[in-house]
């Protein structure tokens, strides 16, 4: 009991702590509000209202069609311009689509024919143009389809392609960037936290007061783990609910409990690597260059920006022995897919496992540093 009650007071210490330190409770605030907002809006990986002119040379029934088939929210309604503004249009980024249709189009076509028709892309903006390329070439070549066979009697296609679109029918890129710029600040402020935690006792000098005390290394390290794993927690909570839910309008598919429990069992690994950094770093700026030498490839290598499947699988086997990999499966199953505990418990159990056993290592690295203070 004694033991419980120290921990439990020297944690309610660091919450007194992180809440005067406002540079720390800003950095939270941003993280789970502001920053979830902006990745979520700005980082788009769809087409919208993109600019496109068309150049109609051919001045027909089927040309008519293919100008009329751009419309928003993809694209823009078409501007019609000439041949030879072209380029000055493209040079001076008016269009980042210009379509132009040459001369017989339509005749070329209804005498089977294979004419060319031409669609200037401005690549500068790359997601836009990636992205609208295809959808301009689908355009077409469906319009080409409906015309022919309704002008010439052709049969339809025996094949019908039925798309469905499970977890996001539309596509929308918030769905999948806000979440994960949640999932990602979980990792980079429990290593902060824990790391800022420990590095602030060593140079305000208050370890050596607390190394006086009838205190145990494992009493201190486990009080800075719960209270800023607290923090997080209740940020995680809040963000989920009034920043992603409330404020974005993105569906949470699965139970937000479930995941808030895989959250506090991930926390133990994430703030086991802020303790262990903390006793390796001597200052607050050792501290941020270890944090990034750590945080930026386990984030990037976890799944929440690239599948693992796109990676070599030899890094992808390797990445199994990161928690941060499981958490991210069992995030996005649950939160995504809806997924349950019996779909979702191999990842909990891996990232238990795996936590403990750096948990434990980190408790070991701050007690050896703390019998070298003593």
């Amino acid at each position: 009991m004694q033991k419980a009650a120290n921990i439990y007071w020297l944690g309610v210490k660091e919450l007194r702590s992180f809440l005067r330190d406002f540079v720390l409770l800003g950095l939270v605030v941003y993280s789970f509000s502001l920053a979830v907002t902006l990745q979520a809006r700005s980082n788009s990986q769809e087409l919208h209202n993109a600019s496109i002119a068309i150049v109609d040379e051919d001045q027909s029934e089927l040309s008519r069609r293919i100008t009329h088939a751009f419309f928003p929210p993809l694209f823009q309604s078409p501007k019609l311009i000439a041949e030879q503004d072209i380029i000055p249009a493209m040079n001076s980024g008016r269009f980042t689509f210009v379509i132009d249709i040459p001369p017989d189009f339509e005749r070329y076509v209804l005498a089977g024919h294979q004419p060319a028709l031409q669609i200037n892309v401005d690549a500068t903006a790359m997601v836009q143009a990636g992205l609208g390329s295809g959808y301009a070439q689908q355009i077409i070549t469906t319009e080409i389809a409906d015309f022919l066979s309704h002008a010439e009697g052709v049969a339809p296609s025996g094949v019908n392609l039925d798309v469905r679109i499970a977890f996001n029918p539309n596509l929308t890129t918030a769905w999948f960037t806000s979440v994960m710029a949640i999932i990602n600040s979980i990792t980079m402020l429990a290593i902060i936290l824990a790391g800022a935690a420990v590095v602030r006792e060593r140079e305000h000098g208050t370890m050596d007061h607390l190394l006086v005390m009838p205190l145990t290394p494992f009493e201190i390290a486990l009080s800075k783990v719960w209270a800023n794993g607290l923090v997080i927690a209740v940020a995680v909570g809040l963000s989920l609910v009034f920043v992603v839910r409330l404020m974005l309008a993105v569906p949470v598919a699965g139970s937000i409990p479930l995941f808030m429990v895989g959250v506090v069992v991930y926390l133990f690994f994430a703030t086991a690597i802020g303790l262990f950094l903390g006793t390796v770093a001597r200052s607050m700026p050792q501290l941020g260059l270890l944090y990034m030498l750590v945080f930026l490839p386990m984030n990037m290598l976890s799944g929440s920006n690239t599948p693992l499947e796109s990676m070599p699988p030899w890094l992808a086997r390797f990445m199994q022995l990161s928690p941060s990999t499981h958490f991210v499966a069992f995030a996005q199953a649950i939160l995504y897919r809806g997924a349950g505990l019996d779909v979702v418990w191999p990842q909990f159990l891996a990232v238990a496992i795996i936590g403990a056993l750096f948990f434990g290592l980190a408790i070991l690295r701050f007690r050896s540093v703390v019998a070298q203070t003593t």
